[in-house]
C-alpha cells in the first residue's frame, strides 16, 4: 500500500441504467484520504455521497475509473476478496443501527470477530474493550429492545471498531438521534479517531455532524464542488 494515502479515487464514474436513459450518480471523482482523517462527504440527497461511500467500502464498484482502498483496487476484487477487505479492515455504521434484536449487546458487537474466527477468550477481551470505549460495558447482556436510540448507535459504533479496523464508514449516523445524543456520538467518534488513529469517513447532510469534521468534501449532482480542510479545534 502506498504510504501517502489510505484511499485514492481516480476519475470515478457511477452510472445506473434508468429505462431508456441513464443516471450519472458520480462524475469524475478524484480524491485521496490519508490515514487518521476525520472527513465527511456532504451534500443534499441524491448528490452521490452514499454511492461514493459504498464504493470506498467495497460494497459497490465504479462504472468507470479506479478506487484504491487499503492497497486494493475495488473494481478488480472478487466477491470473496471484497468481503475479506470489509471483514478485516473496514467498519460500517448506518443510520438504522442494524442491530440483531434476538442477540445481546455483547453478541451484536462480537459478530464481526466471529467472521474472523478469533478464539473466544480474545473475542471477549476485544468486545469488552469496545463497549468500554463507548461507555456501555454495563449493558453487555441487554437486548437492543431495551436500549435508547443513542445507546443503540453506540453499540453500532462498538461493533464497527471492535476489530480495530483501518477505516470506519458512517452513513448518516445521527439521522435518527436527537441533538444531545448526536453530539455525544460525534464526540465518541472524535475520541476514537484521536486515540486509536482510526480513519473515519461520513456521508451526511446533518449540520450537527459537519461541525466535528476536520475535512468536508461537498458533493452536488455527483461532482466534487469543494474540498475543505479545517485545522482549528472543534467548537464544543
Amino acid at each position: 500500500m502506498n504510504n501517502s494515502y489510505l484511499i485514492k479515487t481516480e476519475h470515478i464514474k457511477k452510472i445506473y441504467p434508468m429505462g431508456l436513459t441513464t443516471l450519472i450518480a458520480l462524475d469524475d471523482i478524484n480524491l485521496t484520504f490519508k490515514k487518521g482523517e476525520f472527513a465527511g462527504l456532504v451534500g443534499p440527497s441524491g448528490s452521490g455521497k452514499t454511492t461514493l461511500l459504498n464504493i470506498i467500502g467495497a460494497l459497490d464498484s465504479p462504472s468507470e475509473g479506479s478506487a484504491e482502498v487499503l492497497g486494493k483496487k475495488v473494481e478488480t476484487l472478487s466477491h470473496r476478496s471484497a468481503a475479506h477487505l470489509r471483514n478485516w479492515y473496514i467498519g460500517f455504521i448506518f443510520q438504522t443501527f442494524n442491530l440483531l434484536p434476538v442477540y445481546t449487546v455483547f453478541e451484536n458487537v462480537e459478530f464481526p470477530l466471529l467472521l474472523q474466527n478469533i478464539p473466544s477468550p480474545k473475542r471477549k477481551k476485544l468486545v469488552m474493550e469496545a463497549l468500554e470505549w463507548v461507555g456501555l460495558a454495563d449493558r453487555a447482556n441487554s437486548k437492543p429492545a431495551h436500549l435508547s436510540g443513542g445507546e443503540s448507535q453506540r453499540v453500532a459504533i462498538a461493533r464497527a471498531i471492535v476489530k480495530k479496523p483501518e477505516l470506519v464508514l458512517a452513513d448518516e449516523p445521527t439521522a435518527n438521534l436527537d441533538a444531545e445524543n448526536s453530539h455525544h456520538i460525534m464526540r465518541t467518534m472524535v475520541q476514537l479517531n484521536e486515540e486509536l488513529k482510526i480513519t473515519f469517513i461520513f456521508a451526511t447532510h446533518d449540520e450537527k455532524v459537519m461541525r466535528y469534521l476536520k475535512r468536508k468534501i461537498s458533493l452536488n449532482d455527483g461532482k466534487v464542488e469543494k474540498d475543505e480542510i479545517f485545522e482549528l479545534e472543534v467548537k464544543k
